[in-house]
């Protein structure tokens, strides 16, 4: 749909940075995050500084030397959208791009990627569901003023779906989620994995930034939901993460009925399963959900106890996945 106009709000944490405005910042402050971002890349396993590599095979096991970050890729678009939505939000999905390495003293053996085979009956493609996305507009129910939707981008045969709850002030700029210093850290973290953001999909439960990176209202969550939830039947991913309270509270609503009470810390760290509501169309469609901090939670409580329970979360990912690691 035909862009919006930004709010002039300031930026608080979630996709974006949770520090003051980036042109404000003091020598101390910039030195600072420097010094997080260099713990955190240690934390998870990424201690150097990448450069291109060759692709390897699919399942097979390397010695992983430093190689670079892949470059993301964009989020698709339905053919069909109207010519002013087009202008907004077109955006050409480049090549899938190796997957990058974790640190050069780890062996990683990585799944192969699914075979693609044709969506069941009943299930849409990822450019339909956001072309009806589009079509019914349901923020525009909610008031905000916004410059990009943000759809969600990745590979759209994941095995691994991470979701977290709408989109910041880089992530509206860009029409692109995670990307802001949140987005940075959970980068570190899939690359960590020994995955890359081209192999996995990103996601979230809003698509449009709420003012001042509000957290999402029940209500707003509610009239979002379906189309989260038709975004995962169009992958049909192995499993989720979902980040931060809000997104697994939309995700496990569908199976756990004392979700609205449960506290992040009561739920992390424990397999739970998403069913999609609507079995009438696709079946009895169930994808095993691992919740976990989100990356802006992360930073403002920025401890190795917190790193240490992120990746603890990550680390039963992996094993699920069949991931092996040593």
């Amino acid at each position: 749909m035909a862009a919006r106009t930004m709010a002039t709000t300031p930026s608080t944490s979630r996709g974006g940075d949770d520090a003051p405005a980036r042109a404000n910042l003091t020598p101390a402050q910039i030195t600072k995050l420097i010094r997080q971002d260099a713990e955190t890349s240690k934390h998870f396993g990424v201690d150097f500084v990448p450069r291109r590599r060759a692709v390897t095979p699919r399942g097979a096991t390397t010695q992983i030397e430093p190689k670079p970050v892949a470059a993301p890729v964009a989020a698709p678009v339905a053919a069909h959208i109207s010519p002013a939505r087009a202008v907004a939000a077109a955006r050409v999905a480049e090549p899938a791009t190796p997957h990058a390495a974790p640190a050069p003293h780890l062996t990683v053996t990585v799944p192969p990627l699914r075979e693609r085979t044709l969506a069941p009956v009943g299930t849409e493609t990822l450019e339909q569901v956001r072309a009806r996305y589009e079509a019914d507009a349901i923020h525009e129910a909610f008031g905000f003023t916004f410059t990009n939707i943000v759809f969600g981008e990745g590979d759209p045969a994941a095995q691994l779906m991470f979701i977290g709850e709408a989109p910041g002030e880089d992530e509206d700029l860009s029409g692109r989620p995670f990307v802001g210093r949140a987005g940075q850290l959970l980068e570190k973290m899939i690359v960590a994995m020994g995955l890359s953001r081209s192999r996995v999909y990103i996601a979230n439960v809003l698509k449009v930034r709420p003012p001042n990176n509000a957290t999402p209202t029940p209500e707003q969550s509610r009239l979002s939901a379906p189309y989260l939830f038709d975004q995962i039947a169009a992958i049909r991913p192995k499993c989720i993460v979902t980040l931060g309270l809000p997104a697994t509270k939309a995700i496990l609503g569908t199976t756990v009925p004392d979700v609205d009470s449960r506290t992040m810390a009561s739920l992390r760290s424990t397999w739970a399963t998403f069913k999609h509501p609507d079995a009438a169309l696709h079946g009895e469609m169930t994808v095993d959900v691992m919740p976990t901090y989100h990356p802006a939670y992360v930073l403002r409580n920025y401890s190795e106890e917190t790193r240490a329970k992120v990746w603890s979360d990550l680390q039963q990912v992996m094993t699920h996945l069949g991931m092996a690691k040593k």
